[in-house]
């Protein structure tokens, strides 16, 4: 079985994205990566992709925390390996009967989500990029995740390209 290896990161609905991008930035020394009017910020302590995301808990709260109430989007643990073990770690699970609400792939990432008991979001997800190529990725990167199905990013042989997704083209 796959070992999941560590937290990644964490996402929050927040009040108002300014004021926690203000905290988090001038108070607690976070870089921002990424701050659009949609989705939100990407916070990052400067060693990886994202630490925090921040998301306006008033329009963006579909996922995780009900949609109004400032808290916690989700937790997502990274896993060791890239997206073979990613597969590995959803059949694995799966046969322990998680049930994935969705799967997303990032470009930077591959992500498969369930719920806890209490109905917490998590994230598993592998890397695809190197730490600082991700969040020159992020950073760069026009549009947002897309659904993904294992047929569409494995071959024959259950193996998947290195490198940024095939879903997400790279611009320089």
């Amino acid at each position: 079985m796959t070992r999941i290896e560590r937290v990644g990161h964490t996402v929050l609905y927040v009040s108002d994205v300014a004021v926690a991008v203000e905290f988090y930035r001038d108070k607690l020394g976070m870089e921002v990566v990424r701050w659009a009017e949609r989705p939100g910020a990407f916070m990052s302590f400067g060693r990886q992709h994202h630490d925090i995301g921040l998301f306006n808990a008033r329009t963006e709260g579909t996922h995780g925390n009900a949609a109004g109430a400032p808290g916690l989007s989700h937790l997502a643990f990274v896993i060791e390996g890239g997206t073979e073990e990613l597969k590995e770690t959803f059949d694995d699970l799966s046969t322990r009967g998680v049930e994935f609400i969705e799967m997303i792939d990032y470009g930077y990432t591959r992500s498969m989500y369930c719920n806890d008991p209490d109905g917490n979001r998590i994230e598993i997800y592998c890397e695809l990029l190197e730490p600082l190529t991700a969040k020159r990725f992020l950073a760069n990167r026009s549009g947002v995740g897309k659904q993904f199905t294992w047929e569409e990013i494995l071959d024959s042989d259950g193996n998947a390209a290195p490198g940024p997704s095939v879903f997400h083209p790279v611009t320089s």
